[in-house]
């Protein structure tokens, strides 16, 4: 595998020392940082997050990351959300009142059904056929939120089951989202950040 760098956007709002050492551990050298410059000069950027939307994307506009990742993502540059990272990518989230996202995959993020909060392993279903995803149907991954990302069905790549099936996988060409935590997900999670990343920078 060769040694890509991936650019991990820190906006003051994420879990950067676990993305950190599960890319680390992959082999891969990584750069955590709010500055434009140096996102650039990566092969793929990962959007962690935890918390609000609302506060996380005024996070981003606040460091001016809103309008670059729009811009970088169209132009081609891949680009991962993981959990809150992933729902950033929506149009929008009814959380906390409306608010925009960066609309890079079309579909809304919306509380989930009958809980507050998903939390521990569940099993994903891959739904449609997409090499990044195919070693890891049927694999637990690691979930911890309260909201889900409504996408269309022609961006779903992967599913789990509580009350009623949601993604959990979304991907729309060169931008990509996983709702749980590859990087807390063991040997599983690495398996699938090492096919998305490898995937996304062939």
């Amino acid at each position: 595998m060769s040694r890509r760098t991936i650019g991990v956007v820190d906006y003051g709002v994420g879990n950067h020392a676990s993305v950190w050492r599960a890319l680390h551990g992959l082999g891969y050298r990584c750069r955590i940082s709010a500055e434009p410059d140096v996102l650039s000069a990566t092969d793929l950027l990962v959007l962690p997050g935890v918390g609000a939307f609302g506060a996380a994307m005024e996070a981003l506009h606040r460091h001016d990351l809103d309008e670059y990742l729009k811009h970088r993502s169209r132009d081609g540059m891949p680009l991962l959300g993981l959990c809150l990272g992933m729902q950033l990518l929506a149009d929008a989230s009814s959380e906390h009142g409306l608010t925009a996202g960066l609309g890079l995959i079309p579909g809304n993020v919306e509380p989930l059904d009958q809980r507050r909060w998903h939390i521990g392993w569940n099993s994903i279903e891959v739904t449609k056929e997409d090499t990044l995803f195919r070693s890891s149907d049927g694999q637990s991954m690691y979930f911890n939120h309260s909201h889900v990302f409504r996408a269309p069905e022609e961006y779903q790549v992967c599913i789990t089951r509580l009350e009623r099936a949601f993604p959990v996988g979304v991907r729309r060409g060169n931008v990509v989202g996983l709702q749980f935590h590859p990087e807390k997900s063991q040997n599983s999670g690495r398996v699938l950040l090492s096919s998305i990343i490898e995937g996304l920078c062939r």
